[in-house]
């Protein structure tokens, strides 16, 4: 996970730290949610009240020297489509029943470090999904920065659900694709994307356009990343595309996705000579239901059901029948 400057915080996914930084990443994720690749790099969990769980992370280091860092959790939220770290130690609910241990640890240079972050979920803790970032935060020496201290920090997302049960579930619609010009007249689209399901969202994917003037293809364009949909909330998702693209017509697919969630959809769109043209309705081309086990589950007994229907029907429907004759009671063979 990547070092954001000199007192800006990340949390972004995993990534190589820059040299002269540190970086953080998971090592262990739900041994339900091996398939969901959100549950790779963030903390992504169902919990009942009363539960305890535990997850390694890894500090890396890239300074110079051994680098001292402190790990602790706090508060965070979803605001305007973007998962956001509250300002310094600031608490929530999640992050007061989290703990890392060590809390401090020294990390040498071009090594790394292994520390586990605990959850210990009150028998009262009321139902719903909380967010914070485990971080992992390193000062400078403020004699060695001219009188002024330096902090950086990078951090791991927690998204827990609380509740009996199994984990709510997590779907979306893409409402409507919009064209528009950025100020210089880059092409943009904007995919309208709705949150109906039971957790939060980390909204990635891309479009593709064919159809266009003298048959023209183009893409696939990647969808820009850092949209994080909150429960009931619907923001745009921005694909920026090649400058050279002709107005259009184009058939427009944009395929979006959150862990194992996955819809299609397409419209026909035409970029404006300028500003933004009208929200175009979008139509479903096809979901990736088949990406959930329990659905597959689902599918294979309701198949499985029709055919034992469609066998016992048949069978109905042809009457009794026969008994085969006896082998002892066919007529003997006569040699010539």
């Amino acid at each position: 996970m990547a070092l954001g400057t000199a007192g800006a915080a990340s949390a972004a996914p995993a990534a190589e730290p820059a040299a002269g930084s540190i970086g953080l990443r998971l090592l262990d994720a739900p041994v339900t949610a091996t398939d969901d690749p959100r549950a790779r790099v963030y903390i992504v969990d169902h919990l009942a009240p009363g539960t305890v769980i535990e997850r390694r992370i890894q500090v890396t280091s890239t300074t110079d020297s051994a680098a001292d860092v402190s790990l602790y959790a706090a508060a965070a939220s979803i605001i305007d489509g973007s998962f956001q770290g509250a300002e310094g130690r600031t608490a929530n609910e999640l992050s007061s029943w989290t703990s890392i241990d060590p809390s401090v640890s020294s990390v040498p240079s071009g090594g790394a470090r292994t520390a586990t972050v605990t959850i210990t979920v009150p028998a009262d803790a009321p139902p719903g999904e909380q967010y914070a970032v485990v971080w992992a935060e390193m000062t400078s020496d403020a004699a060695a920065s001219g009188g002024i201290t330096q902090v950086s920090r990078v951090g791991i997302r927690l998204y827990v659900s609380i509740g009996p049960g199994g984990a709510p579930a997590a779907d979306f619609t893409v409402d409507s694709l919009t064209a528009t010009r950025s100020p210089e007249g880059q092409p943009i689209v904007l995919a309208t994307v709705h949150n109906t399901g039971g957790r939060a969202l980390d909204i990635s994917g891309t479009l593709t356009l064919t159809d266009g003037p003298g048959a023209l293809s183009a893409g696939p364009f990647d969808a820009v990343l850092g949209t994080t949909l909150a429960i009931g909330d619907s923001e745009p998702v921005t694909i920026a595309l090649d400058d050279q693209l002709p107005a259009g017509p184009w058939t427009a697919t944009i395929s979006l996705r959150s862990g194992l969630v996955e819809h299609t959809q397409q419209a026909t769109i035409t970029f404006p000579d300028a500003g933004t043209a009208a929200p175009v309705a979008t139509a479903d081309t096809g979901t990736r239901w088949w990406a959930h086990p329990a659905t597959i589950g689902a599918a294979c007994l309701l198949l499985l059901l029709v055919v034992l229907g469609a066998v016992r029907r048949r069978r109905g429907s042809r009457g009794p029948r026969r008994s085969r004759q006896p082998l002892g009671e066919l007529p003997p063979r006569t040699a010539h």
